[in-house]
């Protein structure tokens, strides 16, 4: 209605077109997939939603979920959740002005040398290729989606971790070379999350002074050049993150102590990447919570015993020896009835995903909810079962 309405407006007044590209996006509903109306008394007031969360926060949430083709669930707790998403983007910036990587010098990306700052430099072009792909095919939920997992996972979570001993060391050339990457990288995602985001980009553009007094909605859009993923520094860097990731995961799955620290032990590490483990080895105990990491002599059998889980990091195995940290028994004892548990919910799904009565009559929103359900679910044994693997054989 408003679209021919500004058109026939413009038409009559103007004797021109208001617009000549119309972006039409699928229907907004409730968390649960019901049309919004005044009877339900599920209408969502976005005005509300932008007092309490922030209007960047709104848009993105609704950038985010906007998949061609697919109707919106909108719920508070999504709004929410990418308002956080928004205060990450803000505590990292306050890191760079902290650590003053916001005055430093320009950055030719082509030009780094360390292979941490030659992998977020690499990551961050194949992010702005996917950016800009998503936005000029109007796909703005793949662009919302590469951009929140960059900047909060690939920047946040990995890339500042990384940098902190560095930015603490003494090597003066790569403290430099650090803060000036991390600069370059800060004022890129400012500028692909501006349309998205343009209030919080805007205020942290012009509180760093990231331009030259240029307001960042006035900047040119990035464009980077090919060729700036380099393919030695992402195999590395993707190699210590799987490596944390697993020993994080058996520490979450295993419900270990945050305060233990577990010494671990790799063994049959290809000979390249041994040097990995030694250069990043401060690092990985640091964010793994290990008290060391061992590398195995080549040949060396994996050792086992009670307690000791084991996880494969491509082709080396990770041995951590938990006997100390917890009751192995028990631990494999309430897995196992997690397991059981989530085992016996799976099944209730199926048989009613199986009853043609259930999938013939339901609403469709309540039939997709259940197999959403039944995706988690799965997921879950299957998780649950990797952790009994684990310790099962050793307990």
């Amino acid at each position: 209605f408003w679209v021919a309405r500004m058109m026939m407006m413009s038409l009559h007044f103007m004797d021109d077109v208001p617009f000549r590209t119309v972006y039409i996006h699928a229907l907004v509903r409730d968390a649960k997939g019901q049309k919004m109306s005044k009877s339900k008394g599920n209408v969502i007031d976005p005005l509300e939603l932008m007092d309490k969360y922030g209007a960047d926060a709104l848009r993105f949430t609704l950038m985010s979920m906007a998949a061609q083709g697919r109707d919106i669930k909108l719920s508070e707790q999504r709004v929410e959740g990418y308002r956080n998403f928004a205060t990450k983007l803000w505590n990292a910036a306050r890191y760079c002005e902290m650590n003053d990587c916001h005055t430093a010098d320009p950055l030719d990306p082509a030009a780094v040398n360390a292979p941490v700052n030659r992998w977020i430099v690499g990551e961050l072009a194949a992010t702005a290729a996917t950016v800009t792909r998503g936005l000029e095919e109007y796909r703005f939920n793949e662009a919302a989606g590469a951009l929140y997992q960059f900047t909060w996972g690939t920047f946040c979570d990995w890339y500042l971790e990384f940098t902190k001993p560095i930015l603490a060391g003494d090597d003066a050339a790569l403290v430099a070379e650090t803060k000036s990457t991390t600069r370059w990288v800060l004022s890129h995602i400012l500028s692909l999350l501006n349309p998205l985001m343009p209030f919080l980009t805007e205020e942290l553009w012009q509180t760093l002074k990231l331009g030259d007094e240029v307001p960042l909605m006035l900047e040119e859009w990035p464009d980077l050049a090919e060729g700036l993923a380099d393919a030695a520094a992402q195999e590395e860097l993707d190699w210590v993150v799987r490596l944390i990731s697993s020993a994080r995961t058996v520490r979450a799955e295993m419900n270990v102590p945050p305060g233990h620290r577990i010494a671990a032990r790799l063994h049959h590490l290809a000979e390249a990447r041994r040097p990995w483990a030694a250069r990043w080895e401060e690092v990985i105990c640091r964010m793994a919570r290990l008290e060391r990491l061992e590398v195995a002599a080549p040949g060396e059998p994996v050792a086992t015993g009670q307690g000791v889980a084991q996880v494969l990091v491509d082709e080396a195995t990770l041995a951590l020896p938990l006997a100390d940290a917890i009751d192995v028994a028990a631990e494999v004892a309430r897995l196992s009835k997690s397991a059981d548990k989530s085992l016996k919910d799976l099944e209730a799904i199926d048989r009613k995903l199986n009853n043609p009565a259930f999938t013939s009559k339901a609403p469709p929103e309540v039939v997709e909810e259940q197999q959403e359900r039944r995706a988690a679910e799965l997921a879950r044994l299957e998780q649950l079962k990797a952790a009994i693997g684990r310790l099962a054989p050793t307990a």
